[in-house]
């Protein structure tokens, strides 16, 4: 397929002036010298370089990946016919059927903010964080200092990467935190079967095949099985041990899920969530 890179460049232009700073739970402020994002906030939230934007928005430099043209359709918010209109005029083919769906529709980002405080993240079927809220980004860490492949459950689970910024970790007994890394194996069982011809997700099993003893053996026990509802434990290095109820909200057509933490009010978890929201927000919201 032929790539239309000036069509490409203008298209890519006029999404990123529609979209708000606060639409994408980023600071607007009042001294803004363009409409919609700047480019080095689509390329923060794209995971790549601004020099990319750039030559993206010029017409000129290499033919963008499937991956590059994916994160930026997820970070200007494109309905399912403008990303289309974005992978054809890049040269690329639109998703087709039987692969795992990474695209997140404005309505469902919609929702996401609507979740302002209680950490929420939306995941695909094999376990990317394709999308979250300024509190996610408060309770497990930044998401947008991982590299868009990092931004994934397993990978961080069983392949930890020592260069990345430090993330929240998992807390609680030893048989609770076995029992999450056991769901995540799971899941990724339950996606295979479903997209058995799905080629990222066969370079992610791939991937944790070949670095991690552990998913290995949990792999070849066969486990199956995914929570919709668990309580989940995280030590956070601001307000300490986090004990957390996490609900799994479904979006059924595209097969991801919105995982929502949350905890009782009154409760000394309750308390220290509040806490650690305007701690961590306000954190954010100064480094950028």
């Amino acid at each position: 397929m032929t790539s239309n890179r000036a069509e490409l460049a203008r298209t890519l232009r006029r999404a990123r002036g529609r979209v708000r700073p606060e639409d994408v739970g980023l600071p607007g402020g009042v001294r803004r010298r363009v409409e919609g994002l700047r480019r080095e906030e689509l390329a923060m939230l794209a995971g790549i370089s601004v020099d990319y934007v750039v030559r993206l928005e010029q017409g000129r430099g290499p033919h963008p990946s499937e991956q590059v043209v994916a994160s930026l359709c997820r970070a200007l918010r494109l309905e399912t016919e403008e990303r289309d209109l974005v992978f054809r005029l890049a040269g690329l083919e639109p998703p087709r059927a039987g692969l795992i769906d990474l695209h997140v529709r404005p309505g469902v980002l919609r929702l996401l903010d609507r979740f302002t405080d209680l950490p929420t993240m939306l995941l695909s079927a094999k376990g990317d964080v394709l999308a979250w809220n300024a509190a996610s980004c408060a309770l497990h860490g930044d998401w947008t200092t991982l590299a868009p492949e990092r931004r994934n459950h397993a990978r961080q689970a069983f392949l930890p990467d020592p260069s990345e910024p430090a993330r929240t970790p998992a807390g609680g007994p030893p048989e609770e935190r076995l029992a999450a890394r056991v769901n995540v194996v799971a899941g990724l069982r339950s996606a295979a079967s479903r997209y058995p011809a799905d080629p990222d997700l066969g370079r992610l099993l791939d991937d944790l095949r070949a670095g991690s003893a552990e998913f290995r053996e949990l792999w070849d026990d066969g486990v199956t099985g995914v929570w919709r509802h668990r309580t989940k434990t995280l030590d956070h290095p601001v307000v300490g041990p986090l004990t957390l109820e996490c609900d799994t909200l479904v979006v059924p057509d595209v097969d991801q899920t919105l995982h929502v933490f949350s905890a009782a009010p009154g409760t000394p978890a309750h308390d220290a969530l509040a806490l650690l929201l305007v701690v961590g927000t306000q954190q954010l919201s100064g480094s950028r």
